[in-house]
């Protein structure tokens, strides 16, 4: 099983092909902690577990950074101007870390839900996204990673904020182009 831990990411990130292009083989599945997460890697993991050559790369996407830690006010004096940077820089790593921390449990329960339909977990890696901005930071990873197919839930858990909502993936699939999308119900 390959994974990355928190503030590593780009160790195992998946191979392209070597003009750039995108494999067929390589999927990414957006994860959250919903019970429509668990029904797509069970689906997926079913589906595709006896298949060779396919990896799968479970990604989460953190909560955005809080306003107040983008940026500071501001000081006239250069040394004071420095020294507010300076906290600035580490009151977001250590936001980050804590966010990591609290977030990362969610990569490793679907991991365990994907491991459980007997797809092979060497085929496996586990990332975390960076942005404000959940569309945007899927639509950069899949164009990035290489990836060939995305897989996204329609529906989040009943009452609760909704990662992937349906506008979520209206969304993507708007934006997407040259990547098979599976939208998952």
């Amino acid at each position: 099983m390959k994974t990355t831990a928190p503030r590593d990411q780009s160790r195992f990130a998946p191979d392209t092909a070597s003009n750039g292009s995108v494999s067929p083989k390589n999927l990414l599945i957006a994860v959250d902690d919903s019970n429509a997460t668990t029904r797509a890697l069970q689906y997926v993991g079913r589906l595709l577990r006896e298949t060779p050559n396919v990896s799968i790369t479970l990604f989460h996407v953190l909560n955005p950074m809080p306003r107040e830690l983008m940026e500071h006010g501001g000081s006239e004096n250069p040394d004071m101007e420095h020294q507010l940077g300076e906290q600035l820089r580490k009151d977001q790593q250590e936001w980050m870390h804590m966010e990591e921390t609290l977030e990362y449990p969610i990569l490793e329960r679907a991991l365990e839900r994907l491991r459980d339909t007997g797809f092979p977990t060497d085929r496996v890696t586990l990332k975390l996204g960076y942005a404000g901005d959940v569309v945007d930071t899927i639509l950069d990873e899949v164009r990035s990673g290489g990836y060939g197919t995305l897989v996204v839930t329609r529906h989040g858990p009943p009452g609760a904020a909704r990662l992937f909502s349906s506008s979520i993936a209206d969304r993507l699939s708007r934006d997407l182009s040259g990547i098979a999308l599976w939208v998952i119900e």
